[in-house]
């Protein structure tokens, strides 16, 4: 497709994406090709956020002998013969711990626990896993074979207000932040709560900076579009967004509006699209988009926990959501690379974090239905291989030098 025809179509299809939800029409399914599978073959995915580690603390006790990755796992987005079928090479495991530990003074220690989840996975399958703490270790694991493994922590909650406590996660492997998680914190506005300081208190600012220090990446995913703002002010390094999409095609607090794009390409950092059915396909993030304020009322109203599920429950099947399909994901993907450009846009599946999935994406075997309408829609292999994972490469590539830069001033 040439130049100028390109800009047209994207600039038409967040128009044309809501016309068609709107009408209730549906695309047609995704056929992949052989050359399309040669293509995804001679890449890698790198994903950026799989909550698989949560999965494993609250659906198997902690333990891969209730849920052994090498047998298949229905129930979950993830094994290891779906990885392997997906290509994927290198991924961020989400150290996910909910954010009201924060009030039981319990988030640092579940994060922790959250982290050894990760380390016995590297340690009952050394064949197919390995930790990377820097972009150069990636690129090596992935050449062996093995699946390249960082931790992603999901929600600024689990430092404790403490910059020690950060140092001590990246010690351990952490190499993202997710500044907030679903609430606002005491130096930082979350997407989905209540605002309190207009982004970034000068302590927010000073985690920004920290982070930079030790080269961990700063992620933007559930913050507010001042925080996101702020922080891009603040960093001296590339920023991410490990899982959300785009608010111009699906209109959620969680997906990251043409503004801050601007700034993100500014910033040479990249935005990884979210697969969950809520942020993609406009209509359900129309419908979810005061989901989280809606629990806040549930849970008042029902204290006890048994009476807030089925609360939970009824409005959910009052509002139920749309799934959408692989062709709402790539429509976020061309919105990004619209307006921020091909080398800022990256993948960041939420598998395992979320509760409906589009059609053609159920899980992690499924990426190369992308590289397919990635093809479809006139992309290039190179073009496809930046967004599997060439964007975040570079990203981390970057962050790792500012902190070599900080470091020697």
């Amino acid at each position: 497709m040439s130049s100028p025809l390109r800009l047209i179509v994207l600039g038409l299809l967040p128009a044309l994406t809501v016309l068609g939800a709107a009408n209730g029409a549906e695309r047609q399914p995704v056929v992949v090709t052989d050359a399309a599978r040669k293509i995804h073959a001679a890449g890698f995915v790198f994903d950026g956020h799989n909550d698989l580690p949560w999965m494993i603390r609250t659906e198997a006790a902690s333990s891969f002998d209730h849920a052994d990755l090498r047998q298949p796992l229905p129930k979950l987005h993830t094994d290891i013969a779906r990885l392997r079928t997906g290509n994927v090479g290198a991924q961020f495991w989400s150290v996910y711990v909910p954010a009201e530990t924060a009030q039981e003074h319990k988030a640092l220690l579940q994060t922790l626990e959250q982290i050894a989840i990760v380390q016995a996975m590297m340690k009952r399958y050394p064949d197919v896993f390995e930790m990377a703490s820097t972009a150069e270790d990636v690129e090596r694991i992935q050449k062996t074979g093995k699946i390249a493994s960082m931790i992603g922590v999901e929600g600024g909650h689990c430092i404790e207000d403490s910059l020690g406590n950060l140092k001590r996660l990246y010690d351990l492997g952490a190499r993202y932040m997710t500044l907030t998680h679903s609430d606002t914190l005491a130096w930082a506005d979350a997407a989905t709560d209540e605002p309190r300081h207009a982004g970034l208190t000068a302590f927010g600012e000073d985690v920004v900076r920290e982070m930079n220090r030790l080269g961990m990446l700063v992620d933007l995913s559930h913050v507010s579009p001042e925080t996101m703002h702020d922080a891009l002010r603040v960093t001296v390094a590339p920023v991410i967004f490990s899982h959300s999409s785009a608010r111009a095609v699906a209109d959620h607090p969680r997906n990251v509006p043409d503004d801050v794009l601007v700034k993100v390409k500014e910033n040479g950092g990249v935005v990884m699209i979210n697969f969950y059915s809520g942020f993609i396909h406009p209509e359900s993030a129309r419908r979810r988009a005061n989901s989280l304020e809606k629990n806040r009322e549930l849970k008042a109203k029902f204290p006890n926990d048994a009476d807030f599920k089925q609360a939970r429950k009824r409005w959910e099947a009052e509002n139920p959501l749309l799934p959408g399909d692989i062709h709402d994901v790539v429509d976020h993907i061309e919105q990004v690379i619209k307006v921020a450009g091909i080398e800022h846009v990256g993948l960041g599946s939420d598998f395992d974090g979320i509760p409906m999935v589009p059609k053609q994406l159920e899980d992690v075997s499924t990426y190369p239905v992308i590289t397919q309408e990635l093809l479809n829609r006139g992309y290039t292999a190179p073009q496809i291989h930046l967004i599997m994972s060439g964007n975040i490469l570079r990203v981390l590539r970057k962050a790792e030098e500012a902190a070599k830069r900080v470091a020697a001033k």
